[in-house]
């Protein structure tokens, strides 16, 4: 059928409702044991898979154990204590100048406020929203990654392109009571099932709300394009 719901915020509650159903224990699949830990895994996690992430963070967590051990690193070594993560030079850099300021500004502790985060060299909203709510238990927003932009788009609940547009339009449509939750179920449907490329349509929970299906449908709604 793949006709969405009269309204997006009933499209949306049907969404969430079923994917709960279909993934109850899904949850962030980075690994960390502390607040610096977990940023440090976000901000390498930026256009890399978080299975890649997880094996650099595995011997990477055991060099580099503290905000000083970060600060104090040299760019280069860094840079090459991460060689297969997407932008690994950028992100070295990055890491390096915000452990300086965390030290400089914020007494060596992982910053609690989204304005202070995002203050952080490399950290956007999307980052600053993952270690609000798992580091600080602090739900402000919704984290928008490429899960979130594709399946929203696909399901007819936001038009929005940019993930900060489509955070704020979110914001108003997705209760609050779901923000965190609503990207998990996200990210584990579009691994399983939605992906970016070939999507399997014939065996979505959700094809028959869906305006993007391709058996019902000649667009993805996601990119705009035929299938």
């Amino acid at each position: 059928m793949g006709e969405p719901l009269d309204t997006r915020d009933a499209q949306a509650e049907e969404v969430i409702d079923r994917l709960y159903d279909e993934y109850p224990d899904t949850t962030i699949s980075l690994d960390f044991s502390n607040r610096l830990e977990l940023l440090i895994a976000v901000m390498l996690s930026a256009q890399c898979t978080d299975e890649r992430v997880n094996k650099e963070t595995a011997h990477l967590f055991e060099k580099y154990e503290t905000v000083e051990d970060y600060a104090e690193a040299d760019v280069d070594e860094l840079s090459e204590d991460i060689g297969s993560i997407t932008y690994h030079n950028s992100k070295a850099d990055y890491i390096v100048s915000s452990a300086r300021t965390m030290l400089d500004e914020y007494d060596g502790e992982v910053p609690d406020t989204m304005d202070e985060l995002t203050e952080l060299k490399g950290v956007g909203r999307k980052t600053a929203n993952v270690v609000l709510q798992h580091g600080h238990d602090i739900v402000e927003g919704i984290v928008v990654d490429t899960h979130v932009q594709r399946l929203t788009r696909r399901l007819g609940i936001t038009e929005d392109e940019r993930p900060e547009d489509i955070e704020e339009d979110l914001m108003g449509i997705v209760p609050e009571e779901h923000w965190q939750q609503f990207t998990h179920l996200c990210i584990s449907h579009g691994r399983a099932t939605c992906t970016a490329r070939n999507p399997d349509c014939g065996d979505c929970v959700l094809e028959d709300i869906c305006p993007s299906s391709k058996l019902d449908h000649d667009v993805d709604l996601a990119s705009g394009e035929a299938w």
